[in-house]
């Protein structure tokens, strides 16, 4: 009897750890959404809300830009995606703290360019105030 009690105890506990990592990874899903369609729109106001000031926001070339640099880029049509598609998505949740890498496929049109773009992404989000705040960017060019 009691190990019957003490195993349905632990299913119990590890069910719900599960479904909270579930919750966490879907609100992180969800925020990345919100994220890229603001880079499409171009909309300096919900970027700068879904960003921390601290941001360090690294582009494939090597160019790392901060929050203000980052949104101006966006707002201004220097960095400029008319598409954005995520694949092969992997999100660790940690606490306060998630890791996200997947695959960025976009249109773009910088500065007046089109253009086409595919790059390795990793993001590093922070839960503040209940909500996911982007604190680091990373984009690398995919393995040939």
């Amino acid at each position: 009897m009691k190990h019957l009690l003490l195993s349905s105890l632990l299913l119990f506990m590890v069910t719900v750890v599960a479904f909270g990592q579930s919750k966490a990874t879907e609100s992180v899903k969800q925020t990345i959404t919100k994220f890229n369609k603001a880079m499409v729109e171009a909309d300096g106001t919900t970027l700068y809300a879904m960003t921390y000031p601290e941001l360090s926001y690294g582009h494939s070339s090597g160019v790392i830009q901060n929050q203000k640099e980052f949104v101006e880029g966006i707002t201004s049509g220097r960095s400029d995606f008319q598409t954005i598609d995520l694949s092969e998505q992997t999100i660790t949740v940690k606490g306060k703290t998630a890791t996200v890498r997947h695959i960025l496929s976009a249109k773009t049109f910088d500065n007046k360019v089109a253009g086409q773009v595919r790059l390795e992404i990793l993001l590093v989000w922070v839960k503040k105030h209940g909500r996911w705040k982007l604190l680091a960017r990373q984009a690398v060019k995919p393995a040939s």
